[in-house]
Parts: structure tokens; sequence; C-alpha cells
């Protein structure tokens, strides 16, 4: 048995499959963990939803920014976009039954026995393990819930940049996607910015990438798996923490990590 963590996939179907065969995944007794980002910006979102759900239990993976703007295009909240690349999907005769699979899904995975914690995009160092859990559950709540429009409504928010106890049901919604599904760099107190995107070389002070800031989960031993980042391929980062978007469909690689040896496998983008 094999747990094997892919980054973002964004819609490339071919290379997901053909980096799957590489690591002979067999999904009765296997374990693929997804970082996020299922959909856009690749050719074939479709099927990837299509596949990745036909896996039923051999998947645990979480929701990302573009899973949860997909969300909001279904809706009519956002405009579709032609760079997100999802007409197919949106026309598809299961479009209905994927999309209601799709807001079912977590925003955070925790593995207690392998001390594995994973997001789309990381965890706030203003957090420790139980608020991010809280934090995800809230969300994961109202998403499959029949009201999950509210929030679809409402997340869109870089004001929602700072952790408190005190912030309102909708603020703390919107911190939480913030921080699970967009956050690169942070203040030295934890406060998130929510605009800039460059390479950690290129960053202005005091920004650090929010991995560089003290976090209260790797005080407990988890490691933290994350994507969303694609610039960062290369970039070294600290003992503990996996960056696995490789950016396959801006024409880099889709990458894999197969845990129990830490062995790292890539396919380029076709």
């Amino acid at each position: 048995m094999s747990i094997l963590l892919i980054g973002d996939i964004h819609g490339c179907y071919k290379e997901l499959r053909s980096l799957l065969i590489q690591v002979a995944f067999n999904p009765l007794k296997d374990t693929l963990w997804i970082t996020g980002d299922l959909v856009g910006r690749g050719p074939n979102s479709v099927e990837v939803l299509r596949y990745i759900k036909s896996l039923g239990h051999s998947v645990r993976m979480v929701l990302g920014n573009h899973d949860l703007h997909l969300l909001a295009i279904y809706k009519g909240i956002k405009d579709n976009d032609p760079k997100y690349n999802i007409n197919q999907l949106l026309i598809a005769p299961d479009v209905d039954i994927l999309i209601n699979w799709l807001r079912c899904q977590p925003m955070l995975q925790i593995d207690n026995k392998y001390k594995i914690v994973m997001t789309h995009a990381g965890i706030s160092p203003q957090w420790n393990i139980e608020i991010a859990q809280m934090c995800a559950n809230e969300i994961e709540a109202i998403l499959s819930s029949n009201n999950y429009q509210l929030l679809l409504n409402n997340m869109y928010n870089n004001k929602s940049n700072n952790w408190s106890n005190n912030l309102t049901y909708l603020d703390r919604l919107r911190f939480a996607i913030n921080a699970l599904t967009h956050m690169r760099y942070c203040f030295p107190n934890g406060q998130l910015d929510m605009i800039c995107k460059d390479v950690p070389e290129k960053t202005p002070a005091p920004l650090k990438p929010w991995f560089s800031l003290p976090n209260k989960v790797l005080d407990n031993q988890y490691a933290i798996i994350f994507g969303h980042w694609a610039s960062l391929a290369g970039t070294k980062t600290p003992s503990l923490i996996y960056a696995l978007d490789t950016g396959c469909c801006w024409g880099g690689n889709l990458t894999l990590l197969r845990w129990e040896d830490k062995q790292y496998f890539t396919q380029p983008c076709f």
C-alpha cells in the first residue's frame, strides 16, 4: 500500500494518467492525495473530475481556489473567463453531478497515523491544528449544504487577512478560504499578504513565505503538504514542508511524492 501525494492537476488529465502509470497506482491498495485545483487552465477538466470521482475512497483531496472559482462560475456569481478553459465541463451532461460531488470535498486533510496535513495553499502561521480544522469544517459544512451560494457570494475579500478569535462568521470563513486556498506570503506577525506572487528571491521585505514563519503545526511534527504555488518549483522549503505544484498547466511538470520512501516522480506537460 502506498500513499501517493500529487500536486495541482489543473485539467491535465493525460499527464495525470501517465504519472499514475509510472508509480503503478492501484486504487484497491493505494491512496491518492491531491492538493486541489483539479480544474482550470489545462485542457481536460471534465475528464479529471470524472476520473477522480470514480476512484471513491482511494482519494483524499482538498479543494483549491480554482475549484471554488468553478463553483462560483457554475452558479453565475463570476463570469466564465476563457482563460479558465472550462467550457467543456460546463456543458457536460453530468456537470450537475460533478459540481455537487466537488462541493462536498474537504478543505483540509489530516492523517494522525502518518502525521500528514494537506491543504491547497498551506496552514496560516496564526493557527494551530485545532483552529485550522475548525475553520475547514465550517467551510465544508456550508459548501455541502443547500445554502452554499451564500459562501460563494461572500468569499472574495482580500481584506480578510488577519486572524482573530473575534471575527464574525463570514469574516472567519473569508479568512479561512484566503489562508487555505490563496496564501503565499505573510507579514512577520502572520497577517496574510494577498497581493504578492513573486518568487521568494524577488519578494520585498518584510514579506516572507508563510512556511518561513514559525508554525504550530510543525511544532507537533506534522508534515504540511501543499500546492498552489507553481513558481516555487525548485525552491528549497524547510523540513516537513512539501510543495507539490510544479506548473504542469503552464508547460511544467505534474509532480507526485511517494510517501513511504519520499521519492518524487514527474510527468512533463504533453
